[in-house]
């Protein structure tokens, strides 16, 4: 069972919607079928030699084995939830982790956001219905929901939502420490609580600033 994986990067590439990655680890080629999010970043890159770093689901079947790599172990582990569920096959999975990012998933879970979840290609309103039963209660969605409680107030609003979605994915690129990274999101919400000068429809709130104000903190830790 492969679970983990850091190599080079060689190739990356779409086929519809799905996209694709080949990594050399070791002397060895590695083709991974991943996230847009993955090849998004990959592109921001390009002139660079990229390290990846992915968690992986190995699926194998009689004639052929299936590598899925995902950014975080979150996102693996809500992959294979999904795996478990009736007539939902693998691509049904992918297909949710590329429209939306995990903490909207959990949330359109928690509050039976049917209208989300069925906007995904593939999923009708039965499929739905059934993934919201089957996953509410599980300990993968309880404990996601629980580390971005913090956040929760925040996931309705895509905008900003996005904003923070970006400055943790730029502040692991810069190498700060992924626990680092999740203790400062309570102290950036909590800045924008107590300011309310800060406003994100006019401006003054906006990536540029919210991440300046990440490597502050992280600096001066």
């Amino acid at each position: 069972m492969i679970s983990w994986i850091k190599g080079e990067l060689v190739s990356s590439w779409q086929i519809s919607h799905k996209f694709y990655i080949l990594i050399n680890c070791q002397g060895l080629g590695y083709e991974i079928q991943t996230l847009k999010s993955v090849i998004i970043d990959i592109n921001k890159n390009k002139n660079s030699k990229k390290n990846i770093i992915l968690w992986l689901k190995h699926i194998k079947k009689e004639d052929s084995d299936f590598l899925f790599g995902f950014t975080s172990k979150d996102q693996r582990d809500f992959f294979n939830q999904i795996l478990n569920i009736k007539g939902l096959g693998s691509q049904i999975g992918m297909a949710l982790l590329n429209k939306f990012t995990l903490d909207q998933i959990i949330y359109a879970i928690t509050n039976n956001d049917k209208k989300s979840i069925s906007s995904v290609q593939g999923i009708g309103h039965k499929m739905t219905d059934r993934i919201i039963l089957e996953l509410k209660s599980k300990d993968i969605i309880k404990q996601i929901e629980k580390e971005n409680s913090d956040k929760s107030n925040f996931i309705q609003n895509n905008k900003l939502n996005s904003i923070f979605q970006d400055i943790e994915t730029t502040l692991q690129s810069l190498n700060y420490p992924k626990r680092d990274i999740k203790n400062l999101f309570p102290k950036l919400i909590n800045d924008i609580n107590n300011n309310k000068k800060l406003n994100i429809e006019n401006g003054t709130i906006s990536f540029e600033y919210l991440l300046k104000e990440a490597m502050n903190y992280l600096d001066n830790k």
